[in-house]
């Protein structure tokens, strides 16, 4: 069989795979938003996944890059990578699934797939996205159309593990169709795929992938918080423990980004539905969703004991990133930082290379500054971007008092680090 493959959403997740799949296949690109369409037609992408020269080749491969539904109308398998963020309670908000699954249905025809990618709680598939395929389509699942789910792994920023080089999870709505998507994503993905027994076992796979991280994350924040109290060197704790061939390697720090901070709560919301509630995912969410003011009143304190008036004072945050070496701002908890020294009357100014000053504006209505030409009275590195190596922090010093808080252990003196 031939396909003809429409990739839903354009962003950090759809484009390098929509340009995989451009090497063997007819590929249409499709997303809501024009000006992302426009640039991705110019060779730009914004969130550097893929460099301009990838970019045209795959327009050269025959990609279109298109918001008009006609435009995918002819294909056969759909892939959905669109985001799935939680509310401002915390809960899942399935709204831009429930969109895609909705213009999907309006163009779906018999014996087309529609694959699933973007991060859900076990069951939603088939509960939340097939009726809707169904309402819309007037087909019928499993008879008329099938589906898929191969949950995302890509890793923002990072150039080694890209999108053919991460093994990946496939699974298919009946054993025949299992197969199909196994074969379609072994063809272009070199590390390999592992073929689930189920839909709802794949999706269970990926929601656990973050939420265990976050779990360690957690695990090793509050050390720092209790090695803090002790007056011990938490980094020195972490490296003598490592010695052992089995402990594992995790680092304290700002928990954010559109999977680690948000997945968990995909799977603790599918719990309490069925009348369970997780203990320990949720006190891990909750100590890390923490951190922010944790590190904000740990500077505050510094401060006070340098003798600084702390209303007016002149606060530099370096980096509003989620993570190093990126430009993604989603979800990034540098912003509780930023936001808990503001409540206490600092002057917060943030300097970040990698990030868009528009993305943050609109996002945060934060402003950034372009270059680094003033002192402050406290200085807060809480990204460890490449781009940071080499700062000279003393010119930043606004006199011998000056705080420097390390987030991330990166530099070689400060008076505060996690």
């Amino acid at each position: 069989m031939s396909y003809k493959i429409a990739v839903i959403g354009l962003g950090y997740v759809g484009l390098p795979l929509a340009h995989a799949f451009s090497e063997k296949y007819k590929v249409v690109g499709f997303d809501i938003a024009q000006w992302r369409i426009d640039e991705l037609n110019s060779g730009v992408d914004r969130t550097l996944e893929l460099n301009e020269s990838q970019v045209k080749e795959a327009l050269a491969n025959g990609m279109k890059f298109t918001k008009d539904l006609e435009e995918i109308a002819d294909c056969n398998v759909y892939i959905v990578t669109v985001p799935t963020p939680i509310d401002k309670h915390k809960k899942p908000d399935l709204t831009p699934l429930i969109k895609a699954s909705e213009s999907i249905g309006k163009v779906l025809k018999k014996d087309d797939i529609v694959i699933y990618e973007s991060t859900v709680y076990p069951g939603a598939t088939e509960e939340e996205c097939v009726p809707v395929l169904e309402k819309l389509s007037g087909l019928v699942f499993n008879e008329d159309f099938f589906c898929g789910y191969s949950p995302e792994r890509i890793n923002p920023g990072d150039k080694e593990h890209t999108v053919t080089k991460i093994l990946k999870v496939t699974a298919g709505s009946t054993p025949e169709i299992g197969l199909k998507v196994d074969a379609l994503y072994a063809s272009i993905i070199t590390a390999g795929t592992h073929l689930a027994p189920s839909i709802e076992v794949a999706e269970a796979a990926k929601v656990i992938e973050n939420s265990q991280r976050d779990i360690n994350i957690a695990f090793v924040n509050e050390l720092a918080i209790i090695f803090n109290k002790l007056d011990i060197d938490t980094e020195a704790v972490l490296e003598a423990a490592g010695t052992k061939w089995n402990f594992l390697p995790f680092r304290p720090g700002l928990v954010g980004g559109h999977c680690i901070g948000v997945d968990p709560y995909y799977l603790t919301h599918k719990a309490q539905e069925v009348g369970y509630n997780p203990e320990i995912i949720l006190a891990g969410r909750r100590l890390n969703d923490n951190m922010g003011m944790y590190v904000a009143n740990q500077v505050l304190k510094l401060m006070i004991k340098k003798e600084h008036k702390i209303a007016s004072a002149k606060v530099l945050v370096l980096g509003i990133t989620f993570k190093e070496n990126c430009p993604d701002i989603r979800n990034s908890r540098v912003i509780d930082v930023i936001q808990e020294l503001q409540d206490f009357g600092t002057d917060v100014e943030i300097y970040d290379p990698w990030a868009d000053s528009v993305e943050v504006k609109r996002e945060y209505g934060l402003d950034l500054i372009d270059s680094l030409n003033s002192t402050y009275d406290a200085v807060v590195l809480a990204v460890a971007h490449d781009k940071f190596d080499g700062l000279d922090i003393e010119k930043l010093k606004n006199g011998n008092d000056t705080v420097v808080y390390d987030i991330k252990s990166k530099l070689e003196k400060s008076d505060g680090k996690l």
